[in-house]
């Protein structure tokens, strides 16, 4: 067995460089950029009015004018129009600022009666109330750096740029196997000696809000058919997860047949709990992750190691989430423990709460929990108050 920290150097070494796509800017969030978005105009293009108001020249108000004839109005989305010295022009919020203006007054500092504005307070300076040009982004500035993760603001950016599509990172595609001859699928009635699909179908979920793509497939515990299945699924998808065949009975049939089809074990079995008997390989095509059949397992080793191997292939920083334990816990093996665990924010500082299962195979335990804290195998006693790390879902 191998500890954690060797675990995780390991996956992160077989990170692969899937390639990139060009996506539309409406499937983009979420995605993790391969190219950098540049201004391709000055942002904001223009002199633009941030107030409702009048404008006026900076030069009529130094000559002791504060009562000016309205003529015309300038409209967000209108060409820009030229002041005529002398007078004011109504200027909406958006709009461009028209030609030989250079202050723009609020209608709350005005009184406008008869088309003429007199000005109620005693100072202006240039540019008042003015959103000048360029001022946020000059034409070429970098706006978003290549290797983001996409987020619901930088779509704004790409529209405003002119990005319809963009280049992403592409996400793999993968295959959810479960395994067992005691499996039955959701919508059927188990006999007493079976139970339905779980493990899958979290698998499912997980990859699901994650935008990635899958297939489900289901393989009995029979040595030959394993190999027969595999044989089709290792050049299709870029990972495989299999969920369960991978402890020590005598139908765990999943990493000798995983070998026998060329994929290198590059480790089977881990110092922590739950998760131990997790398989992970790989060959020159294909990513494979062997995750146990418990529960709380599957979905531990998903959150610690496939997202860390994910992180890695998409060239993204693994984020680091730490979390304030709100009681003792006592664990007095040496192994690494994930204790699942609710989290709270009370200003501004996580706090994870432990939640009381029944082991590795108690997946009602999980219905509250927001992820895994990570309790390390040198210490045995954690302390109310300790801060420690945490995998969130």
């Amino acid at each position: 067995m191998i500890s954690v920290e060797e675990a995780l150097k390991i996956i992160s070494k077989q990170s692969v460089d899937l390639g990139s796509e060009e996506v539309s800017f409406s499937e983009a969030t979420g995605r993790v950029l391969d190219e950098d978005i540049k201004a391709d105009r000055d942002f904001p293009p223009f002199h633009r009015a941030t107030m409702d108001g009048i404008c006026i020249s900076l030069k009529d108000w130094e000559t002791g004018m504060r009562t000016f004839p309205v003529f015309g109005e300038q409209f967000a989305g209108a060409p820009q129009q030229k002041l005529k010295l002398g007078s004011c022009m109504e200027v909406m919020t958006g709009a461009v600022v028209p030609e030989n203006a250079n202050v723009v007054i609020r209608y709350e500092d005005l009184t406008i009666e008869n088309a003429v504005a007199t000005v109620n307070v005693d100072g202006v300076s240039e540019m008042l109330n003015i959103h000048l040009q360029g001022t946020d982004a000059e034409k070429g500035k970098v706006l978003i750096k290549k290797g983001k993760r996409i987020s619901h603001g930088d779509v704004g950016i790409l529209t405003s740029v002119g990005k319809t599509t963009v280049k992403v990172k592409k996400l793999p595609q993968v295959a959810i196997i479960s395994t067992g001859d005691e499996l039955v699928e959701p919508d059927q009635k188990p006999e007493p000696h079976q139970i339905r699909k779980s493990n899958i179908y979290t698998l499912f979920s997980l990859l699901k809000s994650q935008r990635i793509s899958f297939e489900v497939f289901h393989i009995d515990d029979e040595l030959e058919e394993i190999k027969l299945e595999l044989d089709k699924l290792l050049t299709k998808f870029d990972v495989l997860m299999l969920s369960g065949g991978v402890s020590m009975g005598k139908k765990d049939f999943i990493p000798e047949a995983l070998e026998s089809r060329g994929i290198k074990t590059h480790f089977h079995k881990i110092k922590q709990r739950p998760g131990k008997p997790l398989w992970f390989g790989s060959n020159d095509q294909v990513t494979v992750f062997g995750f146990p059949g418990n529960p709380v397992s599957t979905i531990a080793c998903y959150t610690v190691y496939f997202q860390t191997w994910l992180h890695q292939s998409l060239g993204l920083e693994q984020s680091i989430s730490q979390a304030e334990l709100t009681e003792d816990i006592h664990f007095p093996k040496e192994l690494t423990f994930f204790v699942h665990v609710s989290i709270t924010n009370e200003k501004g500082i996580l706090k994870a709460t432990p939640l009381r299962g029944n082991g590795s195979g108690d997946l009602v335990s999980l219905s509250t929990a927001d992820g895994f804290m990570e309790l390390p195998a040198d210490q045995s006693h954690f302390k109310k108050g300790e801060v420690l790390k945490v995998h969130l879902f």
